[in-house]
């Protein structure tokens, strides 16, 4: 061994040494007790663009899932389907299941004939409904749901003389159920640490797919989780590096970013359009759009630092919002195009981008204080009180106030006992951002007076949207409060109490690994933390009531 050390190269040899000596090594996380999380609308509509492809259209909305700890997927974990919910559930399986049998995707879809189309053909039920069940379920269907979907299939074939309203039944029915509707943790005995419990293969499978992908686990994941390749760390890194290759990886970063971000209000947000003009439906959409082109475009396909997002003057626009920028349209088709704004240009890194100031203003003006609040809760995970319910806003609001800017007036707010303790912590942010209007356009004066774009972020003084930019850029939060977020996004729960050490470690391997978000995905996919399971106080979960492992084998 020694001989074969010293024919490595002495660079190579400091480089083995670092990692080895110095390099962090996670440590044991006590896990959580399984669980069972509803797909959100995204999952639901990836999921099924993935099994049946692109010819599947439908319309509809889920339950909504509310805002917990600063993430949407956190409340997947306590949603339930309420009757409501349910009718859009079935409404949805019958158009998909209708529109995947008809004549134009049957032959596509079905990979057999049946022997005659007007009666049934148990075999050929049954080599459909065991792959496209595989796929809805992410783990093989158990010989009873086999069974009882083949006879469905048969019986209605029977009485209604057509062998694929048979499928479209049995079809239907599998994507009305909770172990389609709901990611179960489904878990099994641990032969390495006797007496606990770990994920199944198929778990782990669904777990990592829809972190990666926010969407099901594919044919070959699964044949992976078949035989046993989840169950080794290279096995799991082999199938984590190609996710991440895949196309389908944008999709996960996007799902992340548009849940960290909140972008969720792209929704509901409106705009005065005598104050805003140019800031129509379209512009709304590209707002979004463009933002998240620019995080996909730097943390995953470039690989950069994270904390460059907030300084870069790189994006894409549109021609709908290069009117509201002010410069050119690029591609004379209307289409998308690289820009860079000029270092000199007030705007640098995503804050400074129309989506950001749109969403984070009311609908006819600029607010600092949202924009500062956006800005503490959503990047650097710091919670803001709510104002109290009798706060007077009328001196903010009113428009024949002597004090003619945002700055000015919310001073008034600063030094009232009622309001200082939030607008001393927001406000000089926000004010940062006061060259930007509610519709994200550029300005120097507000009612005929020059804007004072300065502030302070914890004491630490900025000239403008710039400065404030670096200062989010150094400020040691920002890439701690990514780091907690990717990590309760993945889990799909809040960290606890003894989860500091796992966290710890992946924010010193962010900052080792450069800040880089798709070396932390990876480091996050790959870890033990992120499969650990412990049991419950009673000894069972829902995953196990639901289904054990050895009937899924079956």
């Amino acid at each position: 061994m020694r001989a074969g050390l010293l024919k490595l190269s002495s660079s190579v040899i400091a480089a083995a040494f670092l990692l080895t000596a110095c390099g962090p090594k996670e440590p044991q996380s006590s896990g959580a007790p399984p669980d069972m999380r509803r797909l959100t609308e995204e999952q639901y509509r990836n999921t099924i663009l993935d099994i049946f492809g692109p010819t599947i259209t439908y319309g509809g909305r889920f339950d909504p899932l509310a805002r917990v700890d600063g993430l949407i997927q956190l409340d997947a974990r306590a949603a339930r389907v309420t009757p409501a919910g349910f009718e859009q559930y079935y409404a949805l399986a019958r158009s998909i299941a209708a529109q995947a049998m008809s004549p134009a995707n049957r032959a596509t879809l079905v990979a057999c004939k049946p022997t005659a189309v007007d009666a049934p053909d148990d075999a050929c039920a049954q080599a459909f409904l065991t792959e496209v069940g595989r796929l809805l379920y992410r783990r093989p269907l158990t010989a009873t749901e086999l069974s009882l979907s083949v006879k469905a299939a048969h019986d209605v074939a029977a009485e209604r003389r057509d062998f694929y309203e048979g499928l479209t039944y049995s079809l239907s029915g599998l994507m009305m159920t909770p172990k389609f509707l709901f990611v179960i943790d489904m878990t099994e005995p641990d032969p390495v640490r006797p007496g606990q419990q770990r994920l199944t293969p198929y778990a782990r499978a669904t777990r990592l797919s829809y972190l990666l992908w926010n969407s099901a686990p594919d044919t070959m994941l699964l044949d992976a989780a078949a035989k046993g390749a989840l169950d080794s760390a290279d096995g799991l890194e082999k199938q984590a590096e190609r996710m991440m290759e895949s196309p389908k990886f944008e999709n996960g970063v996007r799902a992340f970013f548009t849940d960290f971000l909140d972008l969720q209000k792209f929704e509901t947000l409106e705009k005065d359009q005598v104050i805003y003009p140019t800031f129509n439906v379209k512009a709304n959409e590209d707002a979004k759009e463009e933002l998240l082109r620019t995080i996909v475009d730097h943390v995953a396909v470039r690989d950069l630092d994270y904390r460059d997002l907030f300084t870069t003057r790189r994006t894409f626009v549109s021609p709908p919002l290069a009117r509201i920028y002010k410069v050119p349209a690029g591609r004379p088709d209307g289409g998308w195009s690289t820009y860079e704004f000029a270092k000199t240009d007030p705007r640098a890194g995503i804050l400074t981008q129309i989506a950001f100031l749109a969403v984070n203003s009311h609908p006819g003006r600029s607010s600092p204080t949202i924009r500062g609040r956006a800005i503490r809760e959503t990047l650097l995970c710091q919670k803001v009180p709510d104002p109290p319910g009798d706060v007077d806003f009328s001196k903010f609001n009113d428009n024949n106030s002597p004090d003619k800017t945002a700055k000015a007036r919310l001073t008034s707010h600063r030094t009232a006992d009622a309001c200082a303790g939030c607008h001393k912590i927001t406000d000089p942010i926000g004010l940062g951002l006061e060259n930007f209007d509610g519709a994200g356009a550029l300005r120097s004066t507000e009612n005929g007076e020059t804007i004072d774009p300065s502030g302070d972020l914890d004491g630490k003084p900025f000239k403008d949207a710039a400065g404030l930019a670096q200062q989010i850029h150094d400020n040691p939060a920002t890439s701690s409060c990514l780091v907690n977020r990717l990590y309760s996004y993945a889990l799909g729960r809040a960290p606890q109490r003894d989860d500091k050490d796992v966290l710890a470690y992946f924010q010193s391997s962010f900052a080792g690994d450069g800040y880089s978000v798709r070396k932390l995905l990876h480091r996050i996919a790959t870890s033990k933390a992120f499969y650990d399971v412990r049991p419950t106080s009673a000894g069972t979960t829902p995953a196990n009531a639901a289904l054990s492992h050895e009937e899924s084998k079956s």
